[in-house]
């Protein structure tokens, strides 16, 4: 099936000034993530991209900005159910001020169980995230081919919660995943287990670009083991 290449939006203005953003209206990036979405096409440039996805949100929309500008004949479609993870009455509060909330341990430490008030719970971020991704990779299959690759822009909790996915991992521990402003993330789906070939990538990703008959990109039971390899040698 299709590869899915995650990236985190470039560090924003709330990322600078210490606030749990969520869905607030206005967060744009801030001088940093402009340049590290500015670098997006050069990191992506040899890999033959089927579509971009995106969240809603306006940082996510200008990170892919420099992308569809290099590449007009890339698709570009808005995925709610990657949105932010809706953080309700918490939305816009400086991090600072969350830290010593009993809820926020619960955040840490169990967050399958953690709600956020007036929002949605973690469970529910989740859901619709790892919906949204299997519903896209099976239309960039079924477009574009099994070694199609497409782009997906969203935030940090959404990717951290679709990695765990990935790796069987339960969502309690999700929490111990890491990814920076505008790194990438490559998870590639087969018939029988998805691989996570890159985990919050900063650099070259020539790597990916599929090799005609190479077994590596087989959708069979073999290539998942070769696919195996190399996420190991990853």
């Amino acid at each position: 099936m299709a590869t899915l290449i995650l990236v985190r939006h470039g560090r924003s203005t709330a990322n600078t000034a210490g606030l749990l953003a969520g869905r607030t209206p206005g967060v744009a990036l801030d001088e940093r993530g402009a340049e590290q979405a500015a670098a997006l096409p050069g990191r992506l440039a040899a890999l033959p991209l089927a579509a971009a996805v995106t969240s809603p949100l306006q940082r996510c929309n200008e990170t892919l900005r420099p992308l569809l500008e290099a590449r007009p004949e890339l698709p570009l479609h808005t995925e709610e159910r990657i949105n932010e993870c809706d953080y309700g009455d918490w939305s816009g509060r400086k991090l600072g001020e969350l830290n010593d909330h009993p809820l926020m341990e619960v955040v840490q430490r169990h967050a399958s169980s953690a709600a956020f008030p007036g929002g949605e719970s973690m469970r529910t971020m989740q859901a619709r995230a790892v919906d949204a991704v299997r519903d896209w990779n099976e239309r960039i299959d079924a477009e574009h081919g099994p070694d199609a690759l497409y782009v997906m822009c969203s935030h940090g909790d959404i990717i951290k919660s679709l990695v765990a996915d990935a790796l069987g991992m339960h969502l309690d521990l999700f929490q111990r995943i890491h990814v920076d402003p505008c790194s990438l993330t490559v998870i590639r789906y087969t018939r029988l287990r998805p691989f996570v070939v890159r985990l919050g990538d900063t650099g070259d990703l020539s790597g990916l670009a599929p090799v005609p008959g190479d077994a590596s990109t087989s959708t069979g039971d073999s290539g998942d083991a070769a696919v195996g390899g190399g996420a190991g040698a990853a």
